[in-house]
C-alpha cells in the first residue's frame, strides 16, 4: 500500500487522536499473520420490547452480521466507522428505537460479517447496504454514517434514491480520490491492519488489551470503541476486524465529491471541530454541491462524536429529523 494511502487511513481510522499513535511501519516490512475466522454469531432472536433480531443477510456476495429492532417503523440505517460494529450504536439504538425501525450491520471485513478476499471500495459498501435494505424490505431509510462510511452512503444515496429518504453524515470522510477504484489486487494485499502494525497483538488479556488502548487513545471513547471488537481466540485477545480488508479501504479507495451533486435527498452533516476528518473547508465542499444540505458544528468533541457527547450529536439529529 502506498504511503499516503496508509496515512490517510490512519487519519481516518484515529480522526483527532491520530497524533497519540505511533507512527506507522511500513506494512510490507511486517510479514502478514495467519488469516483470523469471525467467531459464530449468536442464534437470531427476538423477544421482549428491547431486543434485537440478531441474523446473518447474504448480499452482493458476502455474509452481513445485523442488528434490528424489526419492527414496522420507518427505518434508518446506521453504518459504522473503520475498524468498529453496528453495536457502536447501541446508544443511538436506544433512543430511536421508539421512533424509528433501527438497523445496525456489521459491514464487510468488520465484526461477526464475512471477510472476503475482495474489493473494499466505496462503492461495494454502497452496494451491501442497498442490498441489506432490499432484502429487509427498509427504503426508503434514514441513512446513518460516521466516518470512512461518511465516504461510502454518498454512493448509496446518489445510485439508489429511492431507497434513502435521508443522509445523516457524522464527521465524515468524504474526500477527494479516484473515481474508479485502482490498488493491488485483493489477494496481493497483506492481512495486515496499517493502523494496528506495530500494536503487540494478540494482547496476553483484555486487561492489557484495554491498558494499551488507553495509553494510545485519550479519553474513554476510541478504547469504548474498539472495545466493541476485542474477542478472545487460542493466541490471546485480538480484534474481530480483518487486516487485509482494513488495508484493502486503503488500496481500493474511492472519493466521494462526485457523487454528491446527485444527492436527491436531504442531507445532514454533523462535524466535530476537534476533528482533522472533516475540515471546515470538506465541510464548505460538501455544502457547495448538495442541494438540500445542512451542516451542525460541535464544539469540544472529536471524531467519536456520537460517543464523546451523544446528546449534542442526537439533539442536531433530532432537530433536523423533525424537518425531514
Amino acid at each position: 500500500m502506498r504511503q499516503p494511502r496508509r496515512e490517510f487511513l490512519k487519519l481516518v481510522a484515529s480522526g483527532a487522536a491520530a497524533a497519540a499513535a505511533a507512527p506507522l511501519a511500513a506494512v510490507a516490512q511486517t510479514s502478514a499473520p495467519a488469516a483470523k475466522s469471525p467467531p459464530a454469531p449468536p442464534a437470531p432472536a427476538q423477544t421482549g420490547a428491547a431486543s434485537l433480531r440478531r441474523s446473518m443477510v447474504r448480499v452482493n456476495g458476502v455474509d452481513l452480521f445485523v442488528r434490528d429492532t424489526a419492527t414496522g417503523l420507518p427505518p434508518m440505517l446506521c453504518l459504522h466507522g473503520m475498524e468498529g460494529r453496528g453495536e457502536t450504536y447501541t446508544g443511538l439504538i436506544a433512543r430511536y428505537r421508539d421512533r424509528y425501525r433501527v438497523i445496525a450491520p456489521d459491514q464487510r471485513g468488520h465484526g461477526l460479517s464475512g471477510r472476503p478476499i475482495a474489493r473494499y471500495a466505496a462503492e461495494d459498501f454502497a452496494e451491501d447496504a442497498h442490498q441489506l435494505l432490499l432484502q429487509l424490505r427498509a427504503t426508503p431509510a434514514v441513512v446513518i454514517a460516521h466516518s470512512v462510511s461518511g465516504g461510502f452512503a454518498p454512493f448509496l444515496a446518489a445510485r439508489n434514491p429511492e431507497a434513502v429518504k435521508a443522509l445523516v453524515l457524522l464527521d465524515p470522510a468524504t474526500s477527494r480520490g479516484p473515481e474508479q477504484p485502482a490498488g493491488m489486487a485483493p489477494d496481493q494485499i497483506p492481512d495486515q491492519d496499517p493502523m494496528t502494525v506495530d500494536w503487540p497483538l494478540p494482547y496476553p488479556s483484555r486487561e492489557d488489551a484495554l491498558r494499551d488502548l488507553g495509553k494510545r487513545f485519550p479519553g474513554a471513547a476510541y478504547p469504548a470503541f474498539f472495545a466493541d471488537s476485542l474477542v478472545e481466540t487460542v493466541a490471546g485477545y485480538d480484534f474481530m476486524w480483518s487486516g487485509r480488508a482494513m488495508a484493502a479501504i486503503g488500496e481500493h479507495w474511492q472519493g466521494a465529491i462526485h457523487v454528491l451533486p446527485r444527492i436527491r435527498c436531504p442531507v445532514l452533516l454533523v462535524r466535530a471541530i476537534e476533528s482533522d476528518t472533516c475540515t471546515r473547508a470538506s465541510a464548505e465542499q460538501i455544502r457547495s454541491l448538495v442541494k438540500d444540505y445542512t451542516c451542525v458544528e460541535l464544539a469540544d468533541v472529536g471524531h467519536m462524536l456520537y460517543l464523546e457527547k451523544p446528546e449534542e450529536t442526537f439533539k442536531a439529529l433530532d432537530d433536523w429529523l423533525k424537518r425531514v
